[in-house]
């Protein structure tokens, strides 16, 4: 078989964390000799990168499979490969209900795809599936970077051993599993090398990185061997837990130059009650105190966090006490989620389950007493000089855009701004703010 003479398509869904796989999976069929298209149409075979975390994404995963399914029996798509969260939770269910699928293959064998995709052209009697010990899996490796020239993903360790009772990743994605310092390192090496500007460090709970490895948290060494290592200028910190801010991570975030000050903390409720259902680590206080001594020790920080409503028992009171503290804390950035009920987990058998108006009613005030939060903010920046990271110009408005410290890359917001000259891509520019959005701000260079 020709690899040569096929193109191969790909679909990813979810998070920036299946995102990294996704970019590993491209370079081995690249470097295995297939054809790349970001055309359905054009593609022999499509690779479905699942999300299956909670119920909205297994809707949109399942959709986007029979989206493929169509193509596969109305054009020339010949196979269509299942890989991802949704692959490793539902295999035998897709492979029953979905027979255009032809290859399913689980989080820990995303080395193998090509394995997958030969057996689609080479026209395998059996479905091609491999769903190996996720704990034993192979991490990182080569990746084609899909996020642009700017700025790109690190995971530097899979799988978690939070166990909350909401969350089904550990049952998919396993115990914590870390790279070494050494692995990651040389993967940001070869970013830099690339001309990177901002690398954003992932895990699912990136604050507890090398616990399993090397016996403590040793993110603050990460961050410092890479900073050592490379030129990027911007190194992000995101998903870290209030319980595992470590003073140690403080003092690198504060006095490492690189490291924005800028950290994902989600909380998810604060309520004591809600936090103990939950099995969250760490209860109000703890959330307290790691905010605090963030701001103490860090004054022009960015908090961002996330926080349930409607998971089962939630009373009128925890969540009134929820928007009061999102009101007083005032976090710079802040998303919500309604609580979805999940098979597997713990909290799928709980009591007091919530009607799903009641949980979109509690999500709308919560985010509305946010938006005041950011409107306030936006505004209070009218008038100052902001240092953006360029991303590119966007023609219809006829303005550059980039993102301040203050704005990670997907989830939060952007500058658009103007300039008397060409403004390339990942440089650094000093924008006058002349006007605040619910999420933006616009401005403009002056020279």
């Amino acid at each position: 078989m020709n690899r040569t003479n096929y193109k191969v398509g790909f679909v990813s869904l979810g998070c920036a964390k299946n995102l990294c796989d996704t970019e590993v999976m491209l370079h081995h069929l690249l470097e295995a000799g297939y054809q790349l298209t970001p055309e359905e149409t054009e593609a022999d075979c499509i690779i479905i990168n699942t999300c299956a975390f909670i119920e909205s994404a297994k809707k949109e995963s399942i959709e986007s499979i029979l989206d493929i399914a169509w193509l596969k029996e109305h054009r020339s798509l010949k196979g269509i490969v299942v890989c991802g969260c949704l692959a490793e939770r539902y295999r035998d269910e897709l492979l029953c209900e979905i027979p255009e699928i032809d290859a399913c293959v689980g989080v820990g064998s995303i080395h193998n795809i090509v394995s997958a995709v030969d057996s689609v052209f080479e026209k395998s009697e059996k479905k091609y599936t491999s769903f190996e010990d996720k704990q034993t899996m192979r991490l990182g490796g080569d990746r084609i970077i899909t996020t642009g020239e700017v700025f790109a993903y690190i995971k530097v360790a899979e799988g978690c051993n939070n166990r909350c009772t909401y969350c089904a990743i550990p049952s998919i994605r396993g115990d914590l599993h870390s790279r070494t310092i050494e692995d990651i390192v040389e993967e940001a090496k070869g970013l830099s090398e690339m001309g990177i500007r901002e690398l954003c460090v992932i895990a699912q709970d990136t604050s507890v990185y090398g616990l399993d490895i090397y016996g403590e948290y040793a993110l603050p060494k990460l961050l410092r061997a890479i900073t050592d290592n490379t030129d990027i200028p911007w190194i992000r910190i995101l998903y870290c837990y209030p319980d595992k801010i470590t003073d140690e991570l403080i003092a690198e975030i504060r006095d490492n130059p690189r490291i924005v000050h800028y950290i994902d903390l989600p909380i998810q409720h604060i309520s004591n009650k809600m936090l103990r259902a939950m099995n969250r680590h760490g209860d109000r206080a703890c959330i307290e105190d790691a905010i605090a001594r963030l701001r103490r020790e860090i004054p022009d920080i960015v908090i961002r966090s996330t926080a349930i409503v409607g998971f089962p028992g939630e009373t009128e009171e925890d969540f009134n006490e929820l928007c009061e503290f999102i009101k007083d804390v005032k976090f710079d950035r802040f998303g919500a989620f309604t609580y979805s009920r999940e098979e597997g987990t713990a909290a799928y058998d709980f009591e007091d389950q919530i009607d799903e108006q009641t949980k979109q009613d509690r999500y709308d005030i919560l985010m509305r007493t946010q938006l005041d939060n950011s409107e306030r903010f936006n505004e209070s920046l009218v008038g100052t000089f902001q240092h953006v990271l360029c991303e590119g110009f966007d023609p219809v408005s006829e303005a550059f855009f980039g993102r301040t410290y203050r704005d990670s890359a997907d989830i939060d917001g952007k500058v658009w701004f103007t300039a008397p000259r060409q403004i390339a891509e990942g440089e650094f520019v000093d924008v006058k703010i002349t006007e605040a959005m619910d999420y933006d701000l616009v401005g403009e260079v002056i020279i």
